[in-house]
């Protein structure tokens, strides 16, 4: 029968129970140790919490309200401004939801818009996207899409002027010695 306490058999018992009680407060040191590091933001806050008059919670208030409803705009992604869709940058019409549910599950709405080209042109293109790419056959949706694409991104006159037909120029001859004084 084990008795507690001094055993003679065991001279290292007492030395075993303080090491453990040893190990054990260290381990209570760290753990509320790292409860501190955690918590020191919420500590200091609570211990440090300042009582707000009617006028500045009205302020924070207002803040907050102004705040919500800024990420509430943000988080309206279907949203169109000037005729663009915010989230694509596409042309917004009718037949928006069909260009972005055929093009734009493959790839990103700025190819389509950094293109120009014809209606023959995006045809191409469509082929070209189903011969090599993988693109299934648009069904009754491509004559929608093809109307769309050759609306809002045909190719445009601006830009670099039509190069001169220097035959058709009447050139004349500056007689640069006899310039006015």
């Amino acid at each position: 029968m084990a008795v507690k306490g001094n055993n003679n058999n065991d001279p290292l018992g007492d030395s075993w129970n303080l090491l453990i009680s040893l190990i054990y407060f260290i381990l209570a040191l760290i753990i509320l140790s790292l409860g501190y590091v955690i918590l020191t933001d919420q500590i200091h806050d609570f211990i440090n919490k300042k009582t707000y008059t009617p006028e500045e919670l009205e302020q924070i208030s207002k803040k907050a309200i102004a705040r919500q409803s800024a990420e509430n705009e943000e988080a309206n992604w279907d949203k169109v401004v000037n005729g663009i869709h915010i989230r694509t940058g596409l042309n917004a019409d009718q037949d928006l939801q069909i260009i972005i549910g055929s093009c734009t599950s493959c790839h990103s709405a700025k190819l389509i818009t950094q293109n120009k080209a014809t209606r023959e042109g995006w045809k191409g293109m469509i082929k070209w996207m189903q011969a090599t790419q993988g693109l299934p056959d648009l069904g009754k949706n491509e004559p929608v899409i093809l109307n769309y694409l050759a609306k809002y991104y045909a190719p445009t006159n601006t830009g670099r002027r039509k190069n001169l037909d220097i035959a058709s120029i009447k050139w004349f001859i500056l007689d640069v010695d006899k310039t006015p004084q």
